[in-house]
Formats: C-alpha cells, sequence, structure tokens
C-alpha cells in the first residue's frame, strides 16, 4: 500500500491496483472485495433488503468484518433470508440458531430476524418492505471528504426507524438504518476520492 491520499486527513489509501479506498477497505482482502463489489450498490428486492437489515442488527455491537465473514453460515442458518420461511422458525429452530457457532448467537437478535420477517410479509399488503425503506431516502447525499464527516445517522435514518418499529420491527435504531441506507445504495457515503464514488447509478457524481 502507498502512503494515504492527502496524508490521514482523508483516510483513503491507494492500493496496488491504483484505487483508493477507505482504510477500512484497503488491508482485509474479504472486506476489500466487499467494498469493491457490494456496498452502496442498490438494492431493491424484498429478500435483499430483509437480508441487509437482518445482518446490520446482527452487527450493533460488532464489526462488520465479523458478520461478513459469518455471512454463509447466517444464510445457511437463515434459509438464505427468505422472509416466508424465517417467519415460520419455530421454538425449535430458535434454539438450533443459538446452537450454532457460526452466526452471532444472540437470542434478542435471533427473535427480531424472526420478528422481522413475519412484519415483512405483513407489509406486502402495503408497498413492500424495499418500497418502504426507499421511500425515506434523501433529496440529496452526503459528500464526505474525510471518515470523520461521514455522519452515523440522519434526519430520513431516524424518521426509517419510527416507521419501521410502527410496522412492527425490532433492531432498527437510527444508526442501524443509516448503515443500512449505505449498505444499499439509498446514500453514497463513499469518500471523495475514492474509486467508488458515484458508481451506484443513484447518486452519479
Amino acid at each position: 500500500m502507498s502512503d494515504p491520499v492527502e496524508g490521514d486527513r482523508s483516510g483513503l489509501v491507494v492500493g496496488d491496483d491504483g484505487l483508493a479506498r477507505p482504510l477500512w477497505a484497503s488491508v482485509d482482502p474479504m472486506l476489500r472485495e466487499y467494498y469493491d463489489t457490494e456496498w452502496g450498490m442498490p438494492v431493491r428486492d424484498e429478500q435483499g433488503v430483509y437480508e441487509r437489515l437482518s445482518l446490520e442488527a446482527f452487527q450493533a455491537g460488532l464489526s462488520w468484518a465479523t458478520i461478513l465473514r459469518k455471512r454463509p453460515t447466517f444464510r445457511q442458518a437463515f434459509a438464505n433470508f427468505d422472509p416466508d420461511v424465517v417467519a415460520d422458525f419455530t421454538d425449535a429452530d430458535v434454539a438450533r440458531l443459538l446452537a450454532d457457532a457460526g452466526i452471532v448467537r444472540n437470542r434478542l437478535k435471533v427473535q427480531a430476524a424472526i420478528t422481522n420477517a413475519k412484519a415483512t410479509i405483513a407489509l406486502r399488503q402495503e408497498v413492500g418492505l424495499a418500497a418502504f425503506v426507499w421511500s425515506f431516502q434523501p433529496g440529496e447525499t452526503p459528500r464526505p471528504r474525510s471518515l470523520a464527516e461521514i455522519p452515523s445517522s440522519s434526519p430520513e435514518s431516524r424518521a426509517l426507524s419510527t416507521a419501521l418499529r410502527a410496522k412492527g420491527f425490532a433492531f432498527v435504531g437510527p444508526t442501524t438504518m443509516f448503515a443500512l441506507m449505505e449498505a444499499i445504495g439509498m446514500i453514497d457515503t463513499h469518500l471523495i476520492g475514492s474509486h467508488r464514488r458515484g458508481t451506484s447509478g443513484v447518486w452519479p457524481d
């Protein structure tokens, strides 16, 4: 790796491929691949949004790297995050999940994933989960030049949190919802100068 772009102020690092990435995505190959190919790209289908909402909830209090490493096992344990299947999970399924060392064994978070699957199904009677979440897309996106300029929540993430809670969802706090909005492309918090800035097609730079 070369020295950080603009010193340490920006938090960007130019890799051996000549591309600028934030520090968190510049060393670990798994995080680098995730940053280059997934993070911030639009997700507009129900199952995709439900999966990311679930994983962001499991991530609360942990590092994203931990969740990403466990994602294949999460997908296997939660039927590839099919809301129709997860909504029918029984106490036996909860016990199975809490015994699975390949995921995060937190009873409240496991129960929230089931609760949120049921709430996702209920939302089909209205606009559906994906359209509901995307309806909170802000009119403009942040344009951070340093990691310090990236907020951890926003008026829209707070409003989305409140609205989802009213629909019966759990573990959908404002910070978690802001992370969801980043992950699915509703906002673009790629640093100015990153090779991914403006590549989602949602917020062309």
